[in-house]
């Protein structure tokens, strides 16, 4: 049964994307069955799996209206090893739509249900505020990994996080933890990102990933030819670390 992980953080330009695409394609490549789901407007995750959102006729709009199945509307993306819900301009206008029906919340973690089995893990990129859509992100996920550079204002803003995290645990999805926060861009020739990584550790402790993704040229590339950094440039220093904490992820899992 596929364990299901919604990538969040409130705070905007933290690498959601960039880690979803990457640890989904990393996960495929140490042997693992990998839906990604994206939640995003935008569809950046989705053009970054090498999938021309443009081109789909489903997407996970349709989804969220119980208008199709994910098994209908899903994509492989090819390149990358893993199976894509994609995401359109049309899914900024299910937050409305959504507001007046019945499970409004829990339609996205039913629809997950029906192809659960077929997956060893499901990564939600979810949008950077806290909406209906992210929303039911949380409700469907078992955990919430949060990708967070080490700056000041980071911190400030994880504090939000882990208060809505709270909430949704004690009033819609019982399940929902914090799995771990994922150390994004981080140079460690910089004194301050030095320092929040310890203050992070010592007020954290194990939900800190051991793995660092580095700051890396490469993987901020890697959009731009519509494909994950882990597959674009394998051998660069981000995309190494990304396939790492693919098996650290594993690792937890089975642990």
């Amino acid at each position: 049964m596929a364990k299901v992980f919604c990538v969040a953080n409130q705070k905007g330009g933290v690498g959601k994307t960039t880690t979803t695409v990457n640890l989904a394609a990393g996960l495929a490549k140490v042997g693992q069955r990998v839906l990604m789901i994206d939640l995003d407007p935008q569809g950046n995750a989705t053009m970054g799996s090498g999938v021309d959102k443009r081109t789909l006729e489903l997407t996970v709009y349709d989804v969220l209206l119980e208008s199709s199945s994910i098994a209908e509307a899903r994509v492989k993306a090819e390149k990358c090893g893993y199976d894509v819900l994609g995401s359109s301009r049309e899914l900024s206008g299910a937050e409305v739509e959504l507001v007046t029906m019945e499970r409004r919340e829990k339609r996205l973690q039913a629809a997950i249900a029906t192809v659960a089995a077929e997956y060893d893990f499901v990564l939600i990129d979810c949008p950077p505020s806290l909406s209906m859509l992210t929303l039911n992100g949380l409700c469907a996920a078992n955990g919430v990994i949060v990708p967070m550079q080490c700056e000041y204002f980071a911190l400030e803003g994880l504090t939000d996080l882990v208060n809505t995290i709270k909430q949704v645990h004690a009033n819609l999805n019982k399940d929902l933890q914090i799995i771990g926060l994922l150390r994004v861009m981080f140079d460690p020739r910089i004194t301050l990102q030095q320092q929040v990584s310890e203050q992070l550790k010592a007020h954290f402790a194990d939900k800190v990933f051991n793995t660092v993704i580095p700051r890396n040229v490469r993987l901020a590339e890697a959009p731009s030819y519509g494909l994950p950094g882990v597959v674009f440039d394998p051998a660069a220093k981000g995309s190494v670390a990304y396939v790492e904490f693919a098996q650290e992820m594993v690792d937890r899992i089975k642990a």
